[in-house]
């Protein structure tokens, strides 16, 4: 089967600059890395992955793409081997490094000997807490993942009875030179993976990890005032790093759980109050819920659905504010149902006696009224 065009695979025109040659690989090769596909699909991402690859190192190196650019595949040989017998990466061992940075999160650097080491991955936590809990904070506890040394190979990785080998390839510096003619680039060593050291016979018990995951209890205090979708980081309780490298982060995400009376809106709340018929139109004093307890508020002769009362101070104090927000109290005035006949009887004299009354005792219908004439005309 004929191979693709290189600027084809990469989705690049011919004249396209190493910068936006090295953007494409590293676009393509985090959409179809096998890591991120699996199953039959991953299969597919694979061959493409490798197909972006073989791209990019031919088109990332300056000779190779001139050779390309004259001659077609037949000018360049993938197999190409620089001095040493090792395989030239040139600049795609540089974007590749990139990729998985990108890609991973990782942070790398050197430890003692030449050994590259990555910080560790950053967790995720989900907390659910009530609005009252929001509003006043608490102290919690949560259970995490965790790392402990292997107690069987007491943190070696190396079954007991057997010991940890310096890695042969790299003499244990953990990298290794790659070369192309006159450039080199340091590499992590591919046999031990970094580390400098191989295990002939790994630990039954933690696999050669020397670690083996366990559970942990984490003490975390939910400020005052925090809202739905806040996160609290804690510094160092993430995933362990490597080679020696720094641990990740935790970050506990709050999720509010809904409420039976009331809904927050920053540091606002509200609610819905049903009166009925009754007070809505006589008026009186009703008692509404609060975070903190009861208050009163005077319904006014003649209040209507949709009546809002404002309870300045009745909200909740956010945590980056400097005074609570405030309650907001929506009126819903109640239908009457399940009437016997004599309330039926009642109700219809009332309604004889309103429509004597004239529009006075309907502040909403002529406007209505009016609304329609309009409307129809």
């Amino acid at each position: 089967m004929a191979k693709r065009d290189y600027y084809e695979i990469l989705g690049v025109p011919k004249n396209a600059s190493d910068e936006e040659i090295k953007k494409a690989y590293r676009k393509l090769a985090m959409k179809h890395h096998p890591d991120r596909n699996q199953g039959e699909s991953g299969k597919v991402a694979e061959e493409k992955f490798k197909e972006s690859k073989e791209a990019y190192e031919m088109l990332s190196d300056a000779q190779k793409r001139a050779a390309y650019d004259q001659y077609g595949h037949a000018g360049v040989d993938p197999n190409m081997r620089g001095p040493g017998g090792q395989e030239g990466f040139g600049g795609f061992a540089e974007a590749f490094g990139d990729i998985f940075g990108d890609m991973f999160g990782q942070q790398r650097g050197r430890a003692g000997g030449g050994r590259q080491v990555y910080r560790g991955s950053d967790l995720s936590y989900a907390m659910e807490v009530t609005l009252e809990e929001a509003a006043k904070g608490k102290d919690a506890q949560i259970r995490i993942p965790s790392w402990e040394s292997c107690d069987s190979c007491k943190g070696s990785g190396a079954k007991p009875g057997t010991q940890v080998k310096t890695c042969s390839t790299c003499s244990g510096s953990g990298s290794v030179q790659m070369r192309q003619g006159f450039f080199s680039v340091q590499q992590s060593c591919p046999t031990c993976r970094g580390t400098g050291k191989v295990i002939p016979e790994p630990c039954t018990s933690c696999h050669g990890q020397g670690k083996i995951k366990k559970q942990k209890t984490l003490e975390v205090k939910i400020p005052a005032g925090i809202d739905g979708g806040m996160r609290i980081r804690s510094s160092g309780n993430g995933e362990p790093g490597a080679n020696g490298g720094p641990p990740g982060d935790l970050y506990i995400e709050i999720r509010l759980k809904k409420h039976d009376i009331f809904e927050r809106d920053g540091d606002d709340i509200h609610c819905s109050v049903p009166i009925s018929i009754v007070t809505a139109s006589l008026g009186g004093e009703i008692d509404v819920p609060t975070l903190a307890g009861k208050a009163a508020i005077d319904i006014p002769e003649g209040t209507q659905t949709g009546k809002q009362f404002r309870l300045r101070g009745k909200g909740i104090k956010g945590v980056r504010s400097s005074y609570p927000g405030d309650l907001y109290c929506h009126i819903l005035v109640e239908t009457p149902v399940k009437l016997s006949e004599h309330q039926r009887k009642l109700l219809r004299d009332l309604d004889e006696s309103l429509r004597k009354g004239g529009s006075k005792h309907s502040p909403s219908g002529d406007s209505w009224t009016d609304r329609l004439k309009s409307f129809f005309s």
